[in-house]
């Protein structure tokens, strides 16, 4: 049996990894479209804050890790087509690959708005090893930096950046930081904490235009002229491109595959063509809360996809019960949370609110009564896994309901109640 797993990120490496233990005998191939060895996105900052090295990144840090295992790692190649008939894909450079079952962990890839100018030089998006070296060799402290985009991925690189002693400025388009995260008065105390800390941040601003400085600036490096949506503009000696990410579904075209978002997979993460699966960044599958196909572009998710998908890529049915979208951020020292619908659905919903002492938190009741279906926490470190267990628990809480609408901070007690249901 030939197992072929196109996407060494996270998902990919997890499901190569499961497939080895649950299946000795079989030929693993692992393909890979960077040069580098299987690593973690999410690691990058910490690469550009000096706080490991690439090898720091790393997903697997073992001596020859795949190798040991049996794994074939293909590095360096993109898949450019799929013939489901004849269960092959083929390469980039007229290679073609067979195999008996098809994992497609294809990511995804940052989006790069239609803004004028956005191709010059000393601009780029911080998504990949290289792209961090290039920002790593502009990043250097006191030269100007402009961000585009405070969302989840863009608040990582904001810190990363930040701590490198840049001037540093985020231009976001929406109303607040993190608007898929974060309401109003979660995203007003993480830009007022990004602002005390040195940080300038535009919310409601979008970039027009970006130019070559017509002569030198204040600094003789700002080779770059970012103009607004409100008229000013900014010199820039490096603009960090960080505007969300998109699936790679694009070579799937025609291919039968049935496509959305990302790829549409059922429970068992099999796409709509036999013996073919996706996982990971790619894949749009159950979420937790709604049931609904959703994609969460999260590496727990990733990791959960590519162990499901190896289980029943292998014979052995397992049954993923969707993904809970959550997001944790430190930025600069705040801690900030999200989990479920924290948005909320139309049912009740308990805030306690501390601005000055940049604390926040935020319960949301599913629409018929007492099941915690979402949260939000800002300034909160001390059990804030146990408000992912009350969502992920989906128990009634009963009583404890009205307790914790007139006081959300005893959501521990709520939680503890329920493992004792």
């Amino acid at each position: 049996m030939h197992h072929v797993i196109v996407g060494a990120g996270p998902a990919g490496v997890t499901a190569a990894e499961t497939i080895r233990e649950l299946d000795p005998g079989a030929a693993i191939t692992l393909v890979g479209d960077e040069p580098e060895p299987p690593y973690s996105r999410m690691a990058i900052p910490y690469l550009l804050t000096g706080k490991v090295g690439e090898e720091g990144t790393y997903l697997r840090k073992g001596p020859n890790h795949y190798e040991r295992l049996g794994i074939t790692l293909m590095p360096g190649r993109r898949m450019t087509g799929l013939d489901p008939k004849a269960r092959r894909i083929a390469l980039d450079g007229g290679e073609t690959l067979a195999y008996d079952r098809l994992l497609l962990a294809l990511g995804a890839r940052p989006l790069r708005p239609a803004i004028e100018g956005l191709d010059l030089p000393g601009i780029h998006t911080c998504w990949t090893l290289a792209d961090a070296r290039r920002i790593a060799a502009l990043a250097v402290p006191g030269s100007h930096v402009v961000l585009l985009g405070a969302g989840f991925v863009g608040t990582i690189v904001l810190e990363a950046l930040a701590l490198r002693q840049v001037s540093l400025t985020v231009v976001e388009m929406g109303d607040r930081m993190v608007p898929r995260m974060m309401d109003e008065v979660a995203g007003g105390m993480l830009k007022r904490w990004c602002e005390a800390k040195g940080v300038r941040v535009l919310t409601g601003t979008a970039i027009r235009r970006i130019a070559k400085a017509a002569s030198p600036a204040a600094e003789a490096r700002d080779s770059l002229v970012v103009e607004l949506s409100d008229g000013s503009s900014l010199p820039a000696h490096l603009v960090v491109v960080s505007a969300g990410v998109r699936s790679n579904t694009e070579i799937l075209a025609g291919s039968g595959i049935d496509l959305d978002h990302g790829i549409l997979v059922n429970d068992h993460m099999r796409t709509s063509l036999a013996e073919i699966y996706a996982a990971g960044d790619v894949a749009q599958g159950r979420d937790f809360i709604s049931g609904e196909a959703h994609v969460h572009a999260i590496q727990i998710t990733a990791a959960a996809h590519g162990r499901v998908a190896a289980h029943n890529m292998t014979g052995n049915d397992q049954a993923y019960h969707g993904s809970l979208n959550m997001n944790v951020l430190d930025t600069l020292g705040l801690i900030t949370c999200s989990f479920g619908a924290w948005q909320g659905n139309g049912g009740d919903c308990a805030r306690l609110v501390d601005e000055a002492g940049f604390r926040y938190l935020r319960l949301e009741f599913d629409g018929a009564g007492d099941v915690v279906i979402g949260a939000q926490a800002v300034g909160t470190t001390d059990h804030v896994g146990a408000l992912r267990g009350l969502i992920q628990s989906k128990r009634r809480l009963g009583a404890m309901k009205e307790k914790l609408l007139a006081d959300p901070a005893r959501f521990m007690t709520g939680f503890v109640q329920t493992l004792h249901r």
